[in-house]
């Protein structure tokens, strides 16, 4: 998933923000306890998300893909005074976890935990979101941001990760899996769609950062 030299990657997070004591637990704690855990954002990742979260300064903040929930405590930081953020998952065994290390970072007000099937959630959740971070299941893709586009404001900002993954989206499109075409399909979509500029940063598995006009 890390597309730069190991030197250079090392160097890189070297000369990155360390993470919080929370964020360092948390990130341990997924590593040891919990499945899959190379779907944590993790350092670098995290650095960048929480950077541009207050570079927006965001009122309202949806996520969609909340695993262990270090990419929301990341974006999170740089919410305005009475800024939310609210975060879809399917997976509610990890809720407790979840909850122990929002607690934790000072943010139980304002981070709000909602599991289940996003497609059918997201129509529920009227608000006018500032930014949205979508790391969840390849396949919808598409299907959360054409729930979304049309909602969101000029101005507001979509970042999508996972948008290299792990370079496969370079090979022939007719050999590709599932997952991986689904990735394609929602590049192709982004870079053909007027309403919105977007740039592909290569960052860790591949941010997509997506801003309406």
């Amino acid at each position: 998933m890390d597309f730069l030299a190991e030197d250079i990657n090392r160097y890189t997070e070297e000369h990155t923000q360390a993470e919080n004591k929370t964020l360092a637990e948390l990130n341990r704690e997924t590593w040891l306890k919990v499945l899959q855990p190379r779907m944590l954002s993790g350092h670098l990742q995290g650095r960048v998300l929480s950077m541009l979260s207050k570079m927006i300064q965001p009122k309202r903040i949806l996520e969609i893909g909340t695993y262990t929930g270090y990419a929301a405590l990341c974006l999170a930081e740089g919410l305005t005074e009475d800024g939310q953020l609210h975060t879809i998952d399917k997976n509610e065994e990890l809720e407790d976890r979840i909850e122990r290390f929002v607690k934790k970072a000072g943010f139980e007000d304002k981070i709000h935990l909602h599991f289940g099937n996003a497609v059918k959630i997201l129509p529920t959740l009227q608000e006018d979101w500032d930014l949205v971070f979508i790391d969840a299941d390849k396949t919808n893709y598409s299907t959360y941001y054409d729930l979304l586009i049309d909602k969101m404001k000029s101005g507001s900002y979509l970042i999508a990760d996972n948008v290299l993954w792990s370079g496969k989206v370079t090979e022939d499109y007719e050999e590709l899996d599932e997952e991986t075409k689904a990735i394609v399909d929602f590049n192709t979509k982004i870079q053909s769609d007027e309403r919105v500029e977007n740039v592909l940063f290569p960052i860790r598995d591949g941010l997509m950062v997506i801003r309406k006009k």
